[in-house]
């Protein structure tokens, strides 16, 4: 098949078992071959000289792709390390193992999609892989690929209980007062939907916290119980009862592979999306005073007021983790003090655990704020008290029905960048760096409510996110976007005409 059609931003994504299965092992064994070359490519070093990682999440096809992909990598004449179950972020950290320090990694996960699809992340010393450095793997396993000839080792190198110690290291180091039990009287409720991560509530024990009322900790690669994702309804409510019944301090949740997570405080109320961010910046910011915080285009006006009222600057960027990583990378590298990239799917990577993706990192750090601010009488939600809440939030879906959506989606945009210049009460966002944000001043208000129309980086879908400050507010923005838009041909208005033309 056309591997290239299996790329999914900077990952390999594909249905893996049943019915259309693109993911198979053969096509995996290929990628991991063709990974091998291009490490050997980019350090000017023999294959020989390479060694990859391999793990994986719980998902049933899992085991059969990662033995796969350690043939691979021995067929191309690198060594591989068979990982077991791991987390994303652990396979990224053990090339800097000092330990281990293979060459490359590869995790075998598609984070939250349902059992039935997995997917490849690509790692090197640098970090994950890129969209160009992708692209050339993939051109490599479309190439005709010389083999050695003679397969290399595959070595079993169970990674998890290194990981889970430089997380244990990292609550001992940040409550130096607790001794051997830094966590003792804080009680955690656990998530990790039957995904990679039950190991953390264990870990959570040993160092003295209570994990009663923890659930789903057995990896099950069907997904039982709940979408191991921060982001899904029924997941959320799920860990919050969880929580409220066992009576904990806070709850996480984990998505599969654990580089995404979200927490609940004791009332089982939810932290995530713009909560999360507005927490984990409010104490960035009390080390980082004046440091700029990267987000996701789609953050709330609430959270940028908040991030402004703590001491610091809001830079919203474009979609997609990778993108809000690397523009966070970039502005460190023009001497721009930014200590966090993160967007309100929950992917959050901090520049001092090297702008990874961690999830359990990010949790870690909130449990040891949790632990110092128990020990005060206060809780980690008194930190975001005075975030300012919208009162409507919504994103609808609008598909593009052209064949060229890229075009088609492009010629919308510019023209509501067009109307919103001219039209009296539409304000275009300062930072509008993806699509078009504009805002309006709503029921005598100012800058109340807002929409973001942009187009998907992949599908033919524009979707757009509105937002208002005021009850009844969207409805007033989505009827003035609506009567811009209902002109334009190739895209499907319908679930804005519904509200407007029943």
């Amino acid at each position: 098949m056309e591997l290239q059609a299996l790329k999914s931003g900077s990952d390999i994504r594909g249905v893996a078992t049943g019915d259309g299965t693109v993911l198979t092992v053969s096509v995996v064994k290929q990628l991991g071959a063709a990974f091998a070359q291009y490490i050997a490519e980019q350090n000017g070093i023999s294959i020989r000289k390479v060694s990859v990682a391999v793990g994986r999440d719980s998902r049933i096809t899992g085991p059969s792709l990662l033995a796969a992909a350690c043939e691979g990598i021995a067929a191309a004449g690198a060594k591989a390390y068979d990982c077991g179950m791991c987390t994303t972020p652990s396979m990224y950290m053990a090339i800097l193992s000092p330990d281990f320090r293979p060459t490359g990694s590869i995790m075998i996960t598609a984070s939250h999609h349902p059992w039935n699809i997995n997917g490849m992340k690509f790692f090197t010393e640098r970090g994950g892989l890129g969209y160009a450095d992708l692209d050339r793997v993939i051109k490599l396993a479309n190439s005709n690929l010389t083999l050695s000839g003679e397969t290399a080792e595959i070595e079993s190198y169970p990674f998890i209980p290194v990981y889970r110690e430089l997380l244990s290291s990292m609550i001992r180091n940040g409550l130096p007062s607790g001794g051997d039990q830094p966590l003792s009287g804080l009680h955690v409720v656990v998530d990790p939907g039957n995904g990679a991560g039950g190991f953390y509530a264990d870990m959570l024990n040993s160092l003295g916290a209570c994990t009663d009322g923890s659930q789903f900790l057995e990896p099950d690669g069907m997904f039982p119980n709940h979408v191991p994702n921060p982001e899904n309804k029924e997941a959320m409510d799920s860990v919050s009862q969880a929580v409220r019944k066992a009576g904990a301090d806070l709850g996480v949740i984990f998505d599969t592979d654990c580089d995404r997570a979200a927490i609940v405080d004791a009332d089982g109320r939810e932290i995530n999306r713009n909560r999360l961010i507005a927490l984990i910046s409010a104490i960035l910011l009390e080390k980082h005073p004046g440091a700029t915080i990267v987000t996701d285009s789609v953050t709330s006006s609430g959270l940028a007021a908040f991030i402004r009222r703590s001491g610091g600057i809001h830079y919203r960027y474009k979609r997609g983790y990778r993108n809000v990583i690397d523009e966070a990378v970039r502005l460190n590298e023009a001497g721009i003090d930014c200590p966090l990239a993160i967007e309100t799917s929950g992917h959050a990577a901090m520049r001092e655990n090297r702008f990874l993706d961690d999830g359990m990192y990010l949790v870690t750090y909130l449990i040891i704020r949790a632990m110092q601010l128990k020990r005060q009488n206060q809780t980690l939600s008194s930190l975001i008290a005075d975030l300012k809440e919208p009162a409507e939030s919504a994103e609808y879906r609008l598909k593009i029905l052209d064949l060229d959506f890229r075009n088609i989606g492009n010629h919308v945009i510019g023209c509501v960048l067009r109307e919103a210049e001219r039209l009296d009460g539409w304000h275009i966002a300062p930072d509008n760096r993806e699509g078009v944000r504009v805002s309006f001043d709503l029921k005598d208000g100012t800058d109340n409510g807002w929409f973001l129309l942009r187009l998907s980086v992949h599908d033919p879908v524009m979707p757009l996110n509105v937002e208002s400050d005021v009850e009844g507010g969207n409805r007033i923005i989505l009827r003035k976007l609506y009567d811009l838009l209902r002109e334009q041909p190739g895209i499907d208005l319908s679930v804005l005409s519904k509200m407007f033309e029943s």
